[in-house]
């Protein structure tokens, strides 16, 4: 179709081009408000229209006389009319300001940044708050309307919310506590380089990586046995605040595929028992020993023979030692007694704990002792802060485990302890939240396929 224009029409042209430029804000804000009354509507036809290739086509030529339906003054007032708020999302800084933030916003009140600067609640909760979540709704001419900020509460079930809006005698802010709302997550990575590295990519919470290391770190060895090209899948928690996802929870269930095996755990909790991690086929992923007294660290020097820094001889190497930076918390791999806390000569200071009539423990080189002797300790629980007291070349975990007193490979002792398996009664539960996990495992692998393509 060919539509030519007159000399009026081009004047008419003109001069609708210099009003879309004055007016250019009111018709993206009413363009907008359009194409959201009417683009579902054209999308759920668009499946019922026939094939073009069907159609008839001919060709009509026309001349078309452009005349506004309405004078531009009046189409002008009824554009200035229109009126719509935008929202905003993003997170404090440290080193915010009132005047940053708002910026940062796309906000520009003075009035609304002379609130912040004023009002105690909006300066103890916001100004130099790191990482709380913000949602900000503003008019078309840029002023504030309501402005919401997000962060974690005093305990595990409710999250706090600083409301500040805009009223008829000005701005006005109150604090509430609200309830967190647990959603289900579902994610998966590659190992290019590191456990981290891959959940970073993934976009998965680093509490979300401890827990996959921590749930493995039974079967996998993560300081030395992952490779590149192993894949994991991961289902967790994630608690949210009116509908944004703040901080993560518990994993459900996880998968990884370390040298081409394949492992399964999901969480699962007998009723009047304790939660804990199980395989697939219902054994406890729960050991009597922890893998690892750091929840995530390398090891720099193994149970065998080395050639000492300090003594510039080879001897035999009794425990593993691990990299840890100066003040890292050592947790106790197993339940028991604290049999030894103080200064034991090249050791520096150490704590030791009995975990039956035969087996012990020793974290060596603490720069700070948390438990005293006597007192019982359960598995997981810090005990110390990593440090280079005694022979140290530097700030580092020393740990032995011996039997009868004979020095063992802790690795090895961690991954021969006994696991329980679910209970008769339990079992019907389990193989039913087993199942579940199963479905959305897949669902997870699928998800992280994609997400590489």
């Amino acid at each position: 179709m060919t539509y030519g224009l007159n000399t009026a029409g081009l004047a008419v042209l003109a001069q609708t081009q210099q009003f879309a430029l004055q007016y250019r804000k009111q018709l993206a804000g009413a363009m907008g408000v359009l194409l959201l009354g009417s683009g579902a509507t054209a999308f759920a036809i668009a499946n019922f229209a026939p094939d073009p290739a069907d159609l008839p086509v001919r060709q009509v030529i026309e001349s078309v006389n452009l005349q506004p339906a309405m004078p531009l003054a009046e189409q002008a007032q009824e554009l200035a009319g229109i009126r719509y708020n935008l929202l905003r999302s993003d997170s404090t800084r440290s080193t915010d300001t009132a005047d940053t933030l708002l910026r940062r916003l796309g906000i520009d009140d003075p009035a609304a940044a002379a609130f912040l600067r004023t009002d105690a609640q909006a300066r103890q909760s916001l100004i130099g708050r790191a990482g709380r979540s913000l949602t900000a709704e503003a008019g078309n001419d840029n002023r504030l309307v309501r402005l919401v900020a997000r962060w974690n509460g005093d305990d595990d079930r409710n999250f706090k919310r600083l409301v500040i809006e805009k009223t008829t005698g000005g701005f006005a802010s109150r604090l509430e506590d609200a309830p967190w709302v647990a959603g289900t997550r579902l994610a998966g990575g590659t190992i290019r380089s590191s456990l981290f590295a891959a959940t970073d990519d993934a976009r998965i919470p680093d509490t979300v990586a401890v827990q996959l290391a921590e749930i493995f770190s039974g079967d996998i060895d993560f300081h030395r046995a992952l490779r590149k090209g192993d894949r994991f899948s991961v289902v967790y928690e994630s608690l949210e605040a009116d509908g944004e996802p703040l901080r993560a929870g518990r994993v459900l269930s996880a998968e990884f595929v370390n040298a081409g095996k394949s492992y399964q755990a999901l969480w699962f909790q007998e009723s009047g028992a304790k939660g804990g991690y199980y395989t697939a086929d219902g054994s406890s992923l729960r050991r009597a020993f922890l893998a690892s007294p750091l929840q995530f660290s390398r090891v720099t020097s193994g149970f065998k023979m080395r050639f000492h820094p300090i003594f510039q001889q080879w001897r035999a190497h009794t425990g593993v030692d691990y990299a840890a930076a100066m003040g890292t918390p050592v947790r106790t791999i197993g339940d028991g007694i604290v049999s030894f806390a103080g200064k034991q000569n090249g050791y520096g200071n150490v704590v030791q704990i009995q975990h039956n009539a035969s087996q012990s423990t020793l974290y060596a080189h603490l720069s700070k002792l948390l438990v005293r002797q006597g007192q019982r300790v359960t598995q997981g629980e810090n005990i110390a802060l990593s440090g280079a007291t005694g022979w140290a070349t530097g700030p580092h975990l020393h740990f032995e485990f011996r039997v009868n007193g004979v020095f063992r490979d802790p690795l090895t002792i961690a991954r021969q302890s006994e696991a329980q398996p679910v209970s008769a009664q339990a079992r019907p539960a389990f193989d039913r939240a087993a199942a579940l996990a199963r479905i959305q495992l897949q669902a997870a692998g699928t998800v992280q396929q994609a997400s590489a393509q």
